[in-house]
């Protein structure tokens, strides 16, 4: 008498037919796993181009002087000019517009708060 564990196949080594079901998500797993590698190499690649050696920053001056009690909250830069959001201790904020090279104040801008 011989017993035997698991499901029993005729012909010894064969294994049973594949359903169409799993046939189908065996394919869209390893598509999916396709395009997720092609989309990681992208945008690697992207970061290198856009990121590399050949980027140059902007040009800024070496300081910019605000008024006395007035700290910087924010920048940004543009063309030509750069962008210092200030706050002074009475809490009243102003946006004070700077030349890009040289740090000259341009402008002022006062910020008004909805009552």
């Amino acid at each position: 008498m011989s017993s035997s564990i698991g499901p029993e196949t005729s012909g010894g080594t064969d294994a049973p037919a594949e359903p169409a079901q799993l046939r189908l998500l065996r394919r869209l797993v390893t598509v999916l796993t396709s395009v997720m590698i092609v989309a990681v190499v992208t945008a690697v690649i992207l970061l290198v181009i856009r990121l590399g050696p050949g980027a140059d920053a902007p040009p800024v001056p070496d300081s910019i002087t605000l008024p006395e009690g007035e700290t910087a909250e924010a920048t940004t830069i543009g063309r030509g000019w750069i962008a210092v959001v200030t706050v002074d201790r009475a809490g009243q904020e102003r946006i004070r517009i700077h030349h890009a090279l040289t740090g000259a104040p341009l402008q002022t801008v006062e910020i008004a708060r909805p009552e």
